[in-house]
């Protein structure tokens, strides 16, 4: 991820820019189509998340802009660039809000993203007890009710060692999880609309990312090298 040292003007909206450089680079996925546009990249899409960001570091801590090129060392795709451009505000590693700008639109989500062993052990645990389980049931329940959709890699069994009637055996089944909301790319995406409705989006994730800095915490394990 880079976060740069660009200053940018407040946030006014994504522009329709935006959209259409992401709908060519879908459309002509290469470092030829990419380098002729990269101005679009920069004015139309960097410079405004950055400029959205920065609002909102106030409230949720400075986000880091992931890079546009993605890493295709282990992957069959070997397609050089995202189709997307995320920023993430981070509580602990791995924990924290999201927000994404695409040619689909906007997708904004909160929760922890790492499968790092001890993190995912203690998910689990947290989870299986009532006295910690429960009050995240309730908190995913909330948020579903409140039109978000739950995500995040999941088992297609149980996990080992829990049974198949557990009452949370479907939370228990997750490797990670966020809460996420999908906007399409309406007129509203071009205006600064989108500071308010990512803010509150952010904030209705926070009794989840609570619950998570609070029993998952960042991993303990040491780096891979």
């Amino acid at each position: 991820m880079t976060r740069g040292t660009l200053n940018v003007m407040g946030f006014t909206g994504f522009p329709d820019e935006a959209f259409v450089f992401y709908e060519g680079l879908e459309a002509d996925n290469s470092k030829t189509y990419f380098t002729r546009h990269k101005h679009l990249y920069e004015e139309a899409v960097r410079a405004p998340m950055l400029a959205l960001t920065d609002e909102l570091a106030g409230e949720f801590g400075p986000a880091q802009l992931f890079r546009p090129y993605r890493d295709v060392r282990f992957s069959k795709d070997k397609s050089p660039y995202k189709t997307h451009q995320g920023a993430f505000a981070d509580v602990q590693p791995a924990i924290g809000c999201y927000v994404e700008v695409s040619a689909s639109g906007l997708f904004v989500a909160g929760g922890f993203y790492s499968q790092a062993s001890d993190q995912l052990a203690r998910y689990r645990e947290a989870v299986d007890e009532d006295l910690t389980g429960k009050p995240l049931a309730a908190v995913v329940a909330g948020l579903e009710a409140a039109g978000y959709t739950i995500g995040g890699e999941r088992l297609k069994t149980r996990p080992r060692g829990f049974d198949a009637d557990h009452p949370r055996i479907e939370l228990l089944r997750h490797r990670h999880l966020y809460a996420g909301r999908r906007y399409e790319p309406e007129p509203w995406v071009h205006t600064p609309e989108v500071l308010d409705r990512v803010r509150a989006d952010w904030r209705a994730f926070r009794p989840l990312i609570d619950w998570v800095s609070a029993h998952v915490r960042a991993s303990e394990l040491p780096p891979r090298r």
